[in-house]
């Protein structure tokens, strides 16, 4: 069958899977994952790995618009709004999710460069589904306000913290004999990426002065995504965190950053729906059985991790109690930004790509079956969940 066959198949089973699994109470992205798995190679065959190799690029897209969507979360007037408080703690919840799983990994015996990369991808956090959770329930309080707060920059932290683990990864498996290189490649990487993104986020304003149309401007931001991303990986720079920076940047910039990042909505549902599937497909349940140390010291150490990091940064910021106690607990889930960086890290450490994949889609199966409930139970202990 041709890709065509293959993309509309994808796409009309991810809805279907979509809508079982809210029937159920679980995430979209739940049933997306399964319908992958389902009709990849390793269960009904439908797909096979050349045709998901194939259609590779729509990962790399995916990526792009989702790490732009991140920068554009970073509007300075955001920051004074929020205070310190929840960049403190969503810097230190992440910081500590990579030390304990990177740490426990090393003390194991496992790789250098797959604990750095599995540590890495540990900070990521999905707030789609608590964010369901609060709105279901009508929480209200210091936690959630917090958990909003910090849910919203959580993933670039894991983006900024992901770009160094992958210099350092490179640097480890080069066996490079210049130590200041070794030290200096994050920076650089980091800088490179941030400057590449800045540049493209400039460029930008030029179509849009000329273009007032929607459809002309998406053309405009669907080709700058793909640019920056082309840009990045050509200059060795994290694609990523280019295209978070580009976002950033941009919405800082142009008094239209609002309605120009609403319009790329019309694009992306498709696009992250395909993602999903196609993550979900290249799940080898072939190597669930092989993971075992490694995935249980992963999803325990993770939420380990970020329930200390959330604890210390609230009491750094002498916040109330409740925040102290129970905002760590909100943090469980992920999904969309750590799956995507699984497909990162088959560039970066492919002799074990198949087992940091396999890692994260069980981990992110778990925590999305189990962090609602979680959320759910801790905005209840923290009295912001009102009995009936």
């Amino acid at each position: 069958m041709s890709i065509l066959f293959h993309v509309g198949l994808m796409l009309l089973c991810g809805l279907l899977a979509g809508r079982l699994a809210k029937l159920v109470g679980l995430p979209n992205v739940t049933g997306y994952l399964v319908a992958g798995l389902v009709i990849g190679p390793y269960v009904l065959g439908i797909l096979n790995n050349e045709t998901t190799n194939e259609i590779n690029v729509i990962s790399e897209m995916a990526l792009g618009f989702i790490a732009l969507s991140i920068g554009a979360e970073f509007e300075l007037s955001y920051f004074r709004e929020v205070g310190k408080a929840s960049v403190i703690i969503a810097i230190l919840e992440g910081l500590f999710a990579i030390v304990f799983v990177a740490a426990a990994l090393l003390v194991l015996g496992f790789d250098p460069s797959l604990s750095v990369i599995l540590g890495a991808i540990a900070s990521a956090t999905a707030p789609a589904a608590t964010i369901m959770v609060i709105r279901q329930y009508r929480a209200h309080g210091p936690v959630t306000k917090t958990l909003l707060n910090v849910v919203a920059l959580d993933d670039a932290v894991a983006l900024i913290a992901f770009g160094f683990a992958v210099a350092v990864a490179k640097s480890l498996n080069g066996n490079s004999d210049n130590v200041l290189m070794t030290i200096l490649d994050p920076f650089i990487t980091l800088i490179l990426s941030l400057v590449i993104g800045a540049v493209s986020a400039v460029l930008l304003l030029i179509p849009l002065r000329f273009f007032k149309k929607e459809s002309n401007r998406l053309c405009a931001v669907v080709g700058f995504v793909f640019i920056t991303l082309a840009i990045a990986d050509y200059a060795g720079a994290s694609s990523l965190l280019a295209c978070m920076a580009m976002g950033a940047v941009f919405v800082n910039i142009s008094h239209e950053a609002s309605a120009v990042f609403k319009i790329t909505d019309n694009v992306t549902p498709p696009i992250f729906m395909l993602f999903f599937v196609l993550s979900g497909a290249r799940l080898d349940i072939t190597l669930i059985p092989a993971i075992g140390i490694l995935g249980t010291v992963y999803v325990i150490m993770r939420v380990i991790g970020k329930f200390f990091g959330a604890w210390l940064g609230a009491v750094i910021c002498k916040t109330p109690e409740a925040v102290r106690k129970y905002l760590g607990w909100t943090l469980v889930p992920q999904a969309g930004v750590a799956i995507g960086l699984t497909l990162v890290a088959d560039q970066v450490v492919p002799e074990y790509a198949g087992r940091i994949r396999a890692v994260i889609l069980c981990a992110t199966l778990i925590y999305e079956l189990t962090g609602p409930v979680i959320s759910k139970l801790a905005l209840k202990k923290a009295g912001e969940i009102q009995e009936g």
